[in-house]
């Protein structure tokens, strides 16, 4: 029962990781005409969710289950090291790696309060920039005693309630039936999750490319309401 009311902890919109001040790339889909009523949000949230969500989910799952398995603080730090660098490469906009290393920052500072885990300090001084944030959310599962599974939901979650509140704000949607939605997709977030190939050598590779134009664009707006 811990385990599910800290998930549910965590993935409260109000738990301090920063999320609220990004879209998740909903800003700049919804400009471009991509999202403009609740049938293209919800299109706009699947295709979200078996792309980069998948890739996120998956990171934060198998950092979990590194640092579960490492024989000392060496070796979690290496494995630690390569999962990051891996998201990395799989993060091709400049701004979304950017982005992702702000929210790893934000979340670390937030789950610092609350947990006093060593790894905690051994994942903050990964990188000058801050660690992505799926592997910061692997190591926060860690620390607040989530299983894998419930690491990845975690992640899916706020990838999916994240952008749907967004619309809320930007578009002036009915929440009662963004929130419809949000139900309706949780089947999918369950898909992405039971999909997790904790022993593969490699982490998913899924993209959106259009995602990713979107990011570098929304970050050169002068004027706009959510971060990325």
């Amino acid at each position: 029962m811990t385990a599910i009311l800290t998930a549910m902890l965590l993935a409260d919109g109000r738990f301090p990781a920063g999320a609220h001040a990004h879209s998740a790339g909903l800003e700049a889909a919804a400009k471009r005409g991509a999202v403009t009523d609740i049938a293209s949000l919800e299109a706009f949230l699947r295709g979200r969710l078996f792309s980069t969500t998948t890739v996120e989910a998956a990171t934060a799952a198998r950092t979990r289950e590194a640092v579960v398995a490492a024989r000392g603080v060496d070796e979690a730090a290496a494995a630690l090291h390569d999962l990051d660098e891996a998201i990395d490469a799989r993060t091709l906009a400049p701004a979304l790696r950017a982005t992702s290393r702000r929210l790893g920052r934000q979340l670390l500072r937030a789950a610092r309060v609350c947990w006093a885990d060593p790894m905690l300090g051994v994942v903050g001084s990964l990188h000058d920039q801050g660690a992505h944030a799926p592997v910061v959310w692997g190591v926060v599962g860690v620390a607040a005693g989530l299983d894998a599974r419930d690491t990845a939901r975690v992640v899916a979650h706020g990838s999916v309630t994240g952008p749907a509140t967004a619309a809320v704000r930007l578009l002036g949607l009915d929440p009662f039936l963004v929130h419809a939605t949000v139900v309706r997709l949780t089947s999918d977030i369950e898909r992405v999750v039971s999909s997790i190939d904790l022993d593969a050598d490699e982490l998913p590779a899924w993209s959106a490319p259009m995602a990713e134009i979107d990011a570098q664009r929304h970050a050169e707006w002068e004027v706009r309401l959510f971060a990325s």
